[in-house]
Order: C-alpha cells, then sequence, then structure tokens
C-alpha cells in the first residue's frame, strides 16, 4: 500500500473518530454510492444500531426506507439525498421525513440535510458527506401548531416579512370574508390589506415593518364580492421554519354593528312615535323617577314648558296630586313593572287640578331601566257623569210614578263611584258571556269565537246579543269601547301585543 493511501486511511480514521460523538448525524458514502461509515447519531436517527442495517449502498438504503417531502409527496429514487450528492450535488436544509418497518412496526423521523464532497489534492471526489439534523420534535410541533392554526374558528392569516406575503390562511377567515384559499396564498399585504381604515394604520405598519406586535384595532376588511366588513385586527409576530412572520388575527365587528343599528333604528322609531301619539306620554327612570322625556301631548295637558319637566323628579314637580298617590303609583311600578288604569289627580300648572286614568309600563332605554307613563284625561267623563247623578237627584224628588226597582237600581247607582258601577255592571255578565266580551275585545268574529269556545255558532249569537242588552250597546265597536272606557282586558291585549 503506497504511503499517500496510508495516509488517506489514517486522516480518515481520526476523522470518524472525531465526528462520531457529534450530535448531528453523519454518513460517509463513496463515490460510487456505496455507504461506507456513519456515526452513532445517524444510526439512531434510523433506529438501527450498525451501518450494514442502513443498506450496503444508495439502492438498498432506498428498498428499506421510504422517504416524503413535507407536503406528504413521495421522494422519487433518484432524488434521495444520498443519490443527489453521489451525482455531485450539494444542498443544504433538505427536510425529508423517513418511514420504515423494525420489528413489525412502523418507526419515523424528520430529517434535516445538508451535503459536503470531499475532495483530494487534485481536486477530484474522495468521499461524499450527509449531514443529518433530527428535526422529529420540530415537525411535531409544527404539525400540532398547523392544526391547531386551522382548526381555531377565529380568523386568521400569516403574512411572511421578508416579502410581506400571506403563507397560511384558517376556515374562520375564508368562512367570515368568502375568500376562497387560493385567492389569499400568495398575495401581498398591498393586495389583501388587512389594515384599511385601521384607526391607527401608521402605527401598525411601522410594526409590521419592525416585526413587532401590532396592538387591537378597528379596521374595515374589504370582501372579495364588493363591500366591507367591521373587524378588530391584531398581530403578533411568530417564527415559521426559520422564517419571521406575522400572525394577524380578527374578530368579526359585523353582527354587532348590525345590532347597534338595528337598535338604533328602533329608538329612532319609538322616539318618532313618542312624539307623534296625541295621548300625554312622559318617560322617568325607574330608580330615581327623573323625567328623561315628555312629549307635546304631555305639555298641552299638564300646560308646562319642557324646561320645567327635564331632569327634574315627578315628586319635585309635583303635577300629581297628594304625595301618597305619587308613592303608591312607583310602589306598584316597581313592585308588579306595570299598572293599568289607576285614577289619579294631576295638577296642572297653575293649580288646575286635572282627573287621569294612568298606565304605565318598564322600558329600556340606552340600558337603563325607566317608565313609561300614559296619561287619560277623563275630567270631562267625570264631569258628565255628576251631571246625570245630580239630575236623576232632581228627577227622584217626586218618584211616586218609578217602580220600586228601578228606584233601588237608581239609588244604588247614586251611592256608588263610577270604577264600582262599571264593575257591578260586568258583574251582571256570565262566566261565559265574560269569555265572549273579552273575545270580541280581541276583535275575533262570531265564528272564531265560537272555534275559540268551542260552541255552535247560534249560541255565540245569542250570548252576544244578551251582551249587547246588559250593557245597553249596539255594536261591537261599543261593547269595545264600554269595556275599554273601565279598563277591562287590558292584560289580555298587552300579552297579545
Amino acid at each position: 500500500m503506497s504511503q499517500a493511501v496510508l495516509a488517506t486511511e489514517t486522516n480518515r480514521r481520526q476523522l470518524q473518530q472525531i465526528i462520531s460523538g457529534l450530535s448531528d448525524g453523519v454518513i460517509l458514502i463513496e463515490v460510487d454510492q456505496t455507504i461506507l461509515w456513519a456515526n452513532q447519531a445517524a444510526l439512531a436517527m434510523h433506529g438501527v444500531s450498525d451501518v450494514s442495517q442502513l443498506g450496503a449502498n444508495a439502492a438498498e438504503y432506498a428498498e428499506r426506507y421510504a422517504l416524503r417531502y413535507r407536503n406528504n409527496h413521495p421522494v422519487a429514487a433518484d432524488s434521495y439525498p444520498i443519490n443527489r450528492v453521489a451525482a455531485g450535488e450539494t444542498f443544504s436544509d433538505v427536510v425529508v421525513e423517513v418511514r420504515t418497518e423494525i420489528d413489525g412496526e412502523e418507526r419515523h423521523w424528520v430529517h434535516r440535510i445538508r451535503s459536503m464532497i470531499l475532495t483530494d489534492r487534485a481536486g477530484a471526489p474522495e468521499s461524499l458527506v450527509l449531514i443529518l439534523s433530527d428535526a422529529t420534535d420540530w415537525a411535531s410541533a409544527e404539525q400540532r401548531f398547523e392544526k391547531t392554526f386551522n382548526a381555531n374558528p377565529a380568523p386568521a392569516v400569516i403574512c411572511r416579512l421578508s416579502d410581506l406575503r400571506y403563507i397560511k390562511v384558517n376556515q374562520g377567515f375564508l368562512e367570515m370574508t368568502g375568500y376562497a384559499r387560493e385567492q389569499v396564498i400568495g398575495r401581498s399585504v398591498y393586495q389583501l390589506d388587512v389594515l384599511e381604515e385601521a384607526d391607527n394604520k401608521d402605527l401598525a405598519i411601522e410594526r409590521l415593518n419592525q416585526g413587532a406586535t401590532i396592538p387591537q384595532m378597528q379596521a374595515e376588511l374589504r370582501l372579495p364580492e364588493g363591500g366591507s366588513k367591521l373587524v378588530i385586527v391584531a398581530g403578533q409576530p411568530l417564527d415559521i421554519n426559520d422564517e419571521d412572520c406575522m400572525l394577524f388575527s380578527f374578530m368579526d365587528l359585523e353582527p354587532r354593528r348590525k345590532v347597534e343599528v338595528a337598535l338604533r333604528q328602533s329608538e329612532e322609531r319609538f322616539a318618532k312615535s313618542f312624539r307623534l301619539t296625541p295621548v300625554p306620554t312622559m318617560v322617568c327612570s325607574a330608580d330615581s323617577q327623573l323625567v328623561v322625556d315628555v312629549n307635546e301631548a304631555f305639555l298641552d295637558t299638564s300646560g308646562y314648558p319642557s324646561e320645567e319637566l327635564l331632569g327634574k323628579t315627578v315628586e319635585e314637580i309635583g303635577f300629581i296630586e297628594g304625595r301618597e298617590a305619587c308613592a303608591e303609583l312607583f310602589a306598584a311600578l316597581e313592585k308588579a313593572g306595570s299598572v293599568a288604569g289607576l285614577e289619579l289627580k294631576v295638577r296642572k300648572k297653575g293649580a288646575e287640578l286635572i282627573d287621569c286614568v294612568v298606565s304605565a309600563d318598564t322600558v329600556i332605554i340606552q340600558d337603563s331601566p325607566c317608565y313609561l307613563l300614559v296619561l287619560m284625561d277623563i275630567t270631562e267623563r267625570k264631569r258628565t257623569e255628576l251631571e246625570l247623578v245630580a239630575a236623576i237627584e232632581e228627577v227622584m224628588q217626586d218618584a211616586s210614578w218609578f217602580s220600586q226597582t228601578l228606584i233601588e237600581k237608581l239609588a244604588n247607582m247614586k251611592s256608588t263611584s263610577p270604577a264600582q258601577r262599571a264593575s257591578a255592571s260586568f258583574t251582571d255578565l256570565t262566566a261565559r258571556e265574560r269569555d265572549v266580551l273579552g273575545l270580541i275585545c280581541e276583535g275575533l268574529a262570531d265564528k272564531e269565537i265560537a272555534a275559540r269556545l268551542q260552541l255552535a255558532p247560534n249560541t255565540v249569537r245569542n250570548h252576544v246579543a244578551t251582551v249587547y242588552s246588559k250593557l245597553a250597546v249596539h255594536s261591537r265597536s261599543e261593547a269595545i269601547v264600554w269595556a275599554r272606557e273601565r279598563g277591562l282586558f287590558a292584560g289580555e291585549r298587552r300579552r297579545k301585543g
């Protein structure tokens, strides 16, 4: 053996001793693709303990180990790293998944591989080297991130900072915007601007260029079919495959905007109805009875200017005659949330007293509970009733021609209040006749009442005629007015509404 060959063998053995203890795997290959030697780390990365178990050459290695790229595509036999380095190719950072079967069990690793070609003094290839690092844990972590990213319902995209192009997008973003995956991947942040009309876009762009965290801010995200979507966007830097990236995450504000628009429209409709209704109406806060708003009809009826009402409490204004009556009204509202047909005396500006029937309910205005009070002036009606009683008294001074029964009824009318007379008239009806009157007030026809009460149509007509007779009315509308003037069936009407 020549001196040069001996020197080469000596140098090779010394090199093998140096690299045998390295954590990176090293495989030495002859120019003819014969696998010459591998250190312990390289053997462990293949699940074997001896270099012969790798295969004698590149062909046997390919029979024992199946290689796939990270996109799950198989590596062709002539593209195995051993074949590529044997063809004189040098490469770095080739990532492959290595699979084999050992003792009936499938094993797999992920290798990150680079190559070296050692030459002799003449520059001819002498030995080929593959340097392997175990990237199994890294690939597993990346796979977990990929699954988590795709499964996360929060919309998100990932932008590569080197060229500001999107490299990943999850299903949440596609569903929120309507974009297809191919419409996002590969596009730049200038083509698909996720920071458009952002509250602080200059800061966001500065942080993006620095690769720093982008705080949450409101923005308008353009949609593929036109229009935009209101979102909250934030950016978080991260590293993917040793590349600096930015993760943009989003929160869809469109449902909230729609709710706000609907709420604003509802409040506008309420305000318009409130102003235009001819019935005196007032709104006050539930906690302190502070007057929030009054309509024109209330101002006309009470005689107060709005500046003397708004911002003051109901008790401070004193338009409800009697502190006890005022306290009773709001105690009933606090307990039941609503009142109906409560008779009160209301003091107009200038001290004039009028009789009113008050109905009230609880409403929510700008997230605060308020009371909506509706007043009906019954002063004229009560005056008419008193005049009628006075006329009856005048006539009764000579009642010799009255029947005893009529005299008793007139005496009873005189001695009872209007509300008591209304109650006595209602109690003259039988339970079935009350049912019929209630359904008339709901607007049901005879056939519908018959179906509801499971009665024959003729029976219902008889009941209706009896109700008309007892109430001294001649039509459905008069019967309804009669019932509403006495506050009957108010609860049923509210529930139907």
